[in-house]
């Protein structure tokens, strides 16, 4: 019997968890001293080049946003305010899938939307699903390492997916979203999108609101079926870029409406539902959307390398009056995104026209770098503090730069999130399989689902595939059960 080995730093330090970050207290922030999860998601970033590791297909454009009603009660952010228009750049991209992937191969779609605010740029990166896989970015590498492909045969692999999933019960609903219509989609235009995480609102009074961001298609939600997105992938590799760039060509511009779930404050403590766990969703019932604006896209770029490629997006960019939340999968993200960035594009990347601010400009005192073409006059000084005033360089205003926060006291653990009355890895997918998904989507995902049992080779992976589907729904596990040849 061969002894498994422990889990190490890449200097040999064995590790506590392979699960959990370093936070205060089981849903407190995620600290920057955990030198392994830093470590873990800086070795990741580095694991392709050029392209970007997950989201490395994809494409988009450009438009316009404007805010059609009043929500000020709850924001002060300039971009939020009503009669207020940015300019926007929207990248769409698959999840797994390499360059040359086929769009429409099964996958969420990636939905990173970008305002160019008056206050510098606000990023907002989700996807066409509320959900996502995980609600810990420690475990973010491994979840993409299950998804690409095996290091001997080069080949993606169903035991090595269903492995992962299996092993990580947080992953139901956004499975079950995958496995369903959401996973075939009719094109970009036709899907809806969603900031997924929780963030925050801060108004011109300081108080404070938890937020979900969801961009609604005006061209409706419309799928495809997997026969017709098999057929396409074998005839258009570039489907749904085409269908987009030929749109906007054409004059038929492609529009959402952005609306947002907010919640008080106070609220968040008690909720019956881990309000910051990136698995779950806000039942409309309790926080119902509430509409902000339009926004359109009118513009294709005028070349793909440089302005979508190229374009860099982070959730850690946002601006007064907005911010980030408890999620510790987005504290991760607000490290790893420009990380990746750094790395992929380069030091300066923000200095690329598609990444610089449109409706104001940026002043800092960072210093040279590779790829630097933007600098001060020579007469600024590169430190602060300076004793040069007005022409040694910028100075912060405090009320300008007002940010996001929240309390929390505890001990510095690895651990799961607290669970609350309404928290199950399972119960908001078994909601999604029987109340929302209409008889044609569940004999779909059936069908869909079956055909992955019969790619998984290894026995006890199939066995808690079938368990996992169970899980969801008993008569789903059963009928994938007694279908499995």
């Amino acid at each position: 019997m061969t002894l498994q080995k422990i889990t190490t730093t890449q200097t040999g330090t064995p590790i506590a968890s392979d699960e959990h970050s370093l936070t205060v207290g089981a849903d407190g922030p995620t600290v920057l001293h955990d030198r392994y999860l830093v470590e873990k998601l800086a070795a990741f970033n580095r694991e392709r080049v050029p392209e970007r590791n997950p989201h490395a297909k994809g494409g988009g454009a450009f438009g316009e946003f404007e805010v059609t009603e009043d929500v000020s009660k709850y924001t002060r952010a300039a971009v939020f305010q009503k009669g207020a228009k940015s300019e926007t750049l929207l990248r769409f991209s698959s999840v797994a899938g390499e360059q040359g992937s086929p769009d429409t191969w099964r996958d969420v779609r990636g939905f990173s939307l970008r305002f160019y605010t008056t206050e510098g740029n606000l990023d907002i990166v989700g996807n066409n699903t509320p959900t996502f896989f995980l609600r810990d970015g420690i475990k973010f590498p491994d979840f993409i390492h299950s998804q690409k492909r095996l290091a001997d045969s080069g080949l993606r692999d169903a035991d090595m997916q269903w492995d992962f999933w299996t092993l990580s019960p947080e992953s139901a609903h956004q499975v079950t979203y995958l496995m369903g219509p959401r996973g075939l989609s009719k094109s970009w235009r036709h899907l809806n999108g969603y900031g997924s995480h929780t963030y925050q609102w801060i108004n011109a009074e300081g108080e404070r609101f938890w937020v979900q961001y969801h961009f609604l298609s005006q061209q409706g939600v419309e799928h495809m079926s997997p026969e017709e997105a098999d057929r396409i992938a074998g005839t258009d590799a570039d489907y749904y870029r085409r269908d987009l760039f030929n749109a906007i060509a054409e004059g038929d511009f492609p529009k959402w409406d952005v609306y947002v779930q907010v919640m008080p404050y106070e609220d968040a403590k008690t909720y019956r539902i881990n309000p910051f766990d990136l698995t779950k969703t806000w039942p409309k019932a309790d926080y119902p959307r509430i509409k902000v604006g339009t926004f359109t896209l009118n513009r294709n770029p005028q070349n793909f390398f440089a302005e979508i490629e190229q374009a860099a997006f982070s959730p850690g960019n946002q601006v007064p009056g907005t911010g980030i939340s408890p999620d510790k999968m987005l504290m991760a993200r607000v490290f790893s995104y420009p990380d990746a960035q750094r790395y992929r594009v380069g030091t300066n990347y923000n200095q690329l026209p598609v990444n610089q601010p449109r409706a104001t400009e940026a002043n800092n005192y960072m210093h040279q770098g590779n790829m630097q073409y933007h600098f001060p006059p020579a007469s600024q000084r590169v430190y602060h503090p300076n004793s040069f005033g007005a022409a040694g360089g910028p100075a912060v205003d405090a009320a300008a730069g007002v940010e996001g926060s929240w309390e929390s006291d505890g001990e510095l653990v690895r651990a799961a999130a607290t669970l609350r009355a309404d928290d199950s890895d399972f119960g908001q997918a078994t909601i999604l399989y029987r109340d929302v998904f209409s008889d044609e989507d569940r004999a779909s995902i059936q069908a869909t689902l079956k055909g992955q049992a019969q790619a998984i080779t290894i026995d006890d992976i199939r066995e808690r595939f079938f368990q996992y589907w169970t899980n969801v729904d008993a008569g789903l596990g059963q009928l994938l059960r007694d279908s499995y040849k």
